[in-house]
Protein backbone atom coordinates (compact mmCIF):
# COMPACT_ATOMS: atom_id res chain seq x y z
CA UNK A 1 0.00 0.00 0.00
CA UNK A 2 2.40 2.61 0.77
CA UNK A 3 4.27 1.83 -2.38
CA UNK A 4 1.58 2.66 -4.03
CA UNK A 5 0.59 5.81 -2.59
CA UNK A 6 4.34 6.62 -3.22
CA UNK A 7 3.49 5.59 -6.87
CA UNK A 8 0.64 7.56 -7.07
CA UNK A 9 2.24 10.98 -5.81
CA UNK A 10 5.05 10.25 -8.05
CA UNK A 11 2.86 10.27 -11.38
CA UNK A 12 0.43 12.79 -10.26
CA UNK A 13 3.22 15.31 -9.52
CA UNK A 14 5.21 14.44 -12.90
CA UNK A 15 2.67 17.62 -14.17
CA UNK A 16 3.94 20.45 -12.11
CA UNK A 17 7.57 19.03 -11.18
CA UNK A 18 9.75 21.92 -12.98
CA UNK A 19 12.86 18.77 -12.69
CA UNK A 20 11.23 15.75 -13.85
CA UNK A 21 13.99 13.50 -11.87
CA UNK A 22 12.86 15.35 -8.52
CA UNK A 23 9.82 14.73 -6.51
CA UNK A 24 9.06 17.23 -4.01
CA UNK A 25 7.62 15.09 -1.09
CA UNK A 26 6.98 18.42 0.94
CA UNK A 27 4.31 19.13 -0.88
CA UNK A 28 2.39 16.30 0.55
CA UNK A 29 0.99 14.90 3.34
CA UNK A 30 2.42 11.07 4.01
CA UNK A 31 0.83 8.80 6.60
CA UNK A 32 2.80 6.05 8.33
CA UNK A 33 0.51 3.47 7.79
CA UNK A 34 -3.13 3.23 5.87
CA UNK A 35 -5.40 4.31 8.75
CA UNK A 36 -6.04 7.64 6.32
CA UNK A 37 -8.14 5.19 4.47
CA UNK A 38 -11.08 4.78 7.13
CA UNK A 39 -12.05 8.43 6.16
CA UNK A 40 -12.97 7.41 2.82
CA UNK A 41 -16.83 7.04 1.63
CA UNK A 42 -17.58 3.88 0.34
CA UNK A 43 -18.09 3.28 -3.46
CA UNK A 44 -20.11 0.48 -5.25
CA UNK A 45 -18.66 0.15 -8.58
CA UNK A 46 -20.45 -1.20 -11.05
CA UNK A 47 -19.73 -1.75 -14.92
CA UNK A 48 -21.39 0.84 -17.05
CA UNK A 49 -24.26 -0.73 -18.61
CA UNK A 50 -23.67 -2.25 -22.40
CA UNK A 51 -27.09 -2.12 -24.43
CA UNK A 52 -27.42 -3.97 -27.61
CA UNK A 53 -30.59 -2.05 -28.75
CA UNK A 54 -31.93 1.26 -27.97
CA UNK A 55 -35.08 -0.73 -27.39
CA UNK A 56 -33.22 -2.33 -24.33
CA UNK A 57 -32.21 0.78 -23.21
CA UNK A 58 -35.30 2.36 -23.02
CA UNK A 59 -36.87 -0.79 -21.46
CA UNK A 60 -34.51 -0.80 -18.87
CA UNK A 61 -34.52 2.97 -17.51
CA UNK A 62 -38.41 2.39 -17.89
CA UNK A 63 -38.46 -0.28 -15.27
CA UNK A 64 -36.04 1.74 -13.18
CA UNK A 65 -38.48 4.30 -12.80
CA UNK A 66 -41.27 1.04 -11.82
CA UNK A 67 -38.28 -0.14 -8.99
CA UNK A 68 -38.07 3.31 -7.95
CA UNK A 69 -41.44 3.79 -6.98
CA UNK A 70 -41.93 0.17 -5.68
CA UNK A 71 -39.07 -0.26 -3.05
CA UNK A 72 -40.53 2.77 -0.87
CA UNK A 73 -43.62 1.03 -0.03
CA UNK A 74 -41.47 -2.62 0.69
CA UNK A 75 -39.33 -0.73 2.90
CA UNK A 76 -41.97 0.62 4.72
CA UNK A 77 -43.78 -2.45 4.98
CA UNK A 78 -41.11 -4.77 5.96
CA UNK A 79 -40.54 -1.97 8.69
CA UNK A 80 -43.53 -2.35 9.98
CA UNK A 81 -43.35 -6.06 9.92
CA UNK A 82 -40.25 -5.86 12.27
CA UNK A 83 -42.27 -2.99 14.69
CA UNK A 84 -45.21 -5.71 14.71
CA UNK A 85 -43.26 -8.40 15.65
CA UNK A 86 -40.94 -6.37 18.35
CA UNK A 87 -44.29 -5.13 19.69
CA UNK A 88 -45.76 -9.01 19.71
CA UNK A 89 -42.70 -10.64 21.72
CA UNK A 90 -43.61 -8.12 24.21
CA UNK A 91 -47.48 -8.58 24.60
CA UNK A 92 -48.13 -11.97 26.50
CA UNK A 93 -51.90 -11.93 26.22
CA UNK A 94 -53.47 -13.77 23.00
CA UNK A 95 -56.20 -11.46 22.58
CA UNK A 96 -54.08 -8.66 23.08
CA UNK A 97 -51.50 -9.41 20.87
CA UNK A 98 -54.87 -9.96 18.54
CA UNK A 99 -56.28 -6.47 18.84
CA UNK A 100 -52.63 -4.57 18.44
CA UNK A 101 -52.08 -6.86 14.92
CA UNK A 102 -56.08 -5.83 13.58
CA UNK A 103 -54.75 -2.33 14.95
CA UNK A 104 -51.11 -2.27 12.64
CA UNK A 105 -53.69 -3.70 9.79
CA UNK A 106 -55.90 -0.94 10.09
CA UNK A 107 -53.31 1.47 9.82
CA UNK A 108 -51.88 -0.18 7.06
CA UNK A 109 -55.13 0.14 4.95
CA UNK A 110 -55.95 3.55 5.51
CA UNK A 111 -52.30 4.57 5.47
CA UNK A 112 -51.29 2.66 1.95
CA UNK A 113 -54.23 1.22 0.18
CA UNK A 114 -54.96 4.28 -1.81
CA UNK A 115 -51.36 4.58 -2.98
CA UNK A 116 -50.89 1.03 -3.86
CA UNK A 117 -54.08 0.87 -5.68
CA UNK A 118 -52.47 3.48 -8.11
CA UNK A 119 -49.42 1.47 -8.87
CA UNK A 120 -49.38 -0.39 -12.08
CA UNK A 121 -49.65 -3.96 -12.57
CA UNK A 122 -45.66 -4.30 -13.09
CA UNK A 123 -45.13 -1.88 -10.21
CA UNK A 124 -47.28 -4.69 -8.08
CA UNK A 125 -45.41 -7.77 -9.33
CA UNK A 126 -41.58 -5.64 -8.29
CA UNK A 127 -43.17 -4.86 -4.34
CA UNK A 128 -44.12 -8.33 -4.33
CA UNK A 129 -40.35 -8.98 -4.98
CA UNK A 130 -38.77 -6.80 -3.25
CA UNK A 131 -40.92 -7.54 -0.03
CA UNK A 132 -38.98 -10.91 -0.29
CA UNK A 133 -35.78 -9.00 -0.64
CA UNK A 134 -36.18 -6.95 2.42
CA UNK A 135 -38.04 -9.84 4.91
CA UNK A 136 -36.69 -13.01 3.49
CA UNK A 137 -40.30 -14.69 2.77
CA UNK A 138 -42.76 -14.43 0.48
CA UNK A 139 -45.98 -12.12 0.84
CA UNK A 140 -48.26 -15.48 0.70
CA UNK A 141 -46.24 -16.79 3.84
CA UNK A 142 -46.90 -13.36 5.30
CA UNK A 143 -50.09 -13.47 5.24
CA UNK A 144 -50.48 -17.19 6.62
CA UNK A 145 -48.17 -15.81 9.76
CA UNK A 146 -50.30 -12.95 10.33
CA UNK A 147 -53.87 -14.03 9.14
CA UNK A 148 -55.59 -11.31 11.12
CA UNK A 149 -53.25 -8.59 10.27
CA UNK A 150 -52.14 -9.01 6.71
CA UNK A 151 -54.28 -10.83 4.73
CA UNK A 152 -57.16 -7.84 4.40
CA UNK A 153 -54.08 -5.43 3.02
CA UNK A 154 -52.60 -8.12 1.30
CA UNK A 155 -54.86 -9.62 -0.81
CA UNK A 156 -57.16 -6.45 -0.91
CA UNK A 157 -54.40 -4.08 -2.32
CA UNK A 158 -51.50 -6.37 -4.07
CA UNK A 159 -53.34 -9.54 -4.51
CA UNK A 160 -56.55 -8.81 -6.01
CA UNK A 161 -55.81 -4.95 -7.50
CA UNK A 162 -52.91 -6.62 -9.82
CA UNK A 163 -54.19 -10.42 -10.53
CA UNK A 164 -50.77 -11.14 -8.88
CA UNK A 165 -49.01 -14.08 -7.43
CA UNK A 166 -48.08 -13.63 -3.77
CA UNK A 167 -45.78 -16.84 -3.83
CA UNK A 168 -43.45 -14.27 -6.07
CA UNK A 169 -39.86 -14.75 -4.71
CA UNK A 170 -37.06 -12.90 -5.51
CA UNK A 171 -33.67 -14.28 -7.38
CA UNK A 172 -31.54 -12.41 -8.62
CA UNK A 173 -28.91 -15.25 -9.63
CA UNK A 174 -30.60 -16.92 -11.68
CA UNK A 175 -33.89 -14.60 -12.67
CA UNK A 176 -33.02 -11.92 -15.05
CA UNK A 177 -35.58 -9.43 -13.69
CA UNK A 178 -34.74 -9.96 -10.37
CA UNK A 179 -31.20 -9.22 -11.51
CA UNK A 180 -32.22 -6.16 -13.06
CA UNK A 181 -34.08 -4.79 -9.78
CA UNK A 182 -31.31 -5.31 -7.96
CA UNK A 183 -28.91 -3.55 -10.48
CA UNK A 184 -31.43 -0.59 -10.21
CA UNK A 185 -31.80 -0.60 -6.44
CA UNK A 186 -27.47 -0.57 -6.07
CA UNK A 187 -26.94 2.03 -8.47
CA UNK A 188 -29.49 4.66 -6.96
CA UNK A 189 -27.71 3.76 -4.09
CA UNK A 190 -24.68 4.05 -5.41
CA UNK A 191 -25.91 7.48 -6.51
CA UNK A 192 -27.65 8.49 -3.11
CA UNK A 193 -31.16 8.39 -4.70
CA UNK A 194 -31.75 5.74 -2.00
CA UNK A 195 -30.76 4.54 1.22
CA UNK A 196 -30.90 0.62 0.43
CA UNK A 197 -31.54 -2.16 3.16
CA UNK A 198 -29.29 -4.70 2.84
CA UNK A 199 -31.24 -8.27 1.64
CA UNK A 200 -32.19 -10.36 4.04
CA UNK A 201 -31.09 -13.53 1.06
CA UNK A 202 -27.41 -14.37 0.69
CA UNK A 203 -25.84 -13.60 -2.52
CA UNK A 204 -22.62 -11.66 -4.09
CA UNK A 205 -24.39 -8.95 -6.43
CA UNK A 206 -20.49 -8.37 -7.74
CA UNK A 207 -20.62 -12.29 -8.72
CA UNK A 208 -23.49 -12.36 -10.15
CA UNK A 209 -23.17 -9.16 -11.98
CA UNK A 210 -20.38 -11.24 -14.13
CA UNK A 211 -23.16 -13.62 -14.98
CA UNK A 212 -25.79 -11.41 -16.01
CA UNK A 213 -24.57 -8.92 -19.14
CA UNK A 214 -27.50 -6.49 -19.42
CA UNK A 215 -25.58 -5.78 -23.00
CA UNK A 216 -27.99 -8.81 -24.25
CA UNK A 217 -31.46 -8.67 -24.86
CA UNK A 218 -33.87 -8.40 -22.35
CA UNK A 219 -36.60 -10.26 -21.32
CA UNK A 220 -39.64 -7.60 -21.43
CA UNK A 221 -42.57 -7.72 -18.95
CA UNK A 222 -45.22 -5.53 -18.71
Amino acid sequence: MKKNLLILLFVSNLGFAQDKDSLDLSRYTLYPDDSFMTYLDEVQLLPKIKFKTYRDKRYYYWFRKKVLKAYPYAKIASGELIKLNEKLDSIPSRRKRKRYTKKTQKYLEEEFTPQLKKLTRTEGRILIKLMYRETGERAYDLVKEYRSGWKAFWYNTTANVFKLSLKEKYDPVNVQEDYMIEDVLQRAWRDNLIELDNPKLEFDFSMINKKWDLGYPLDYKK
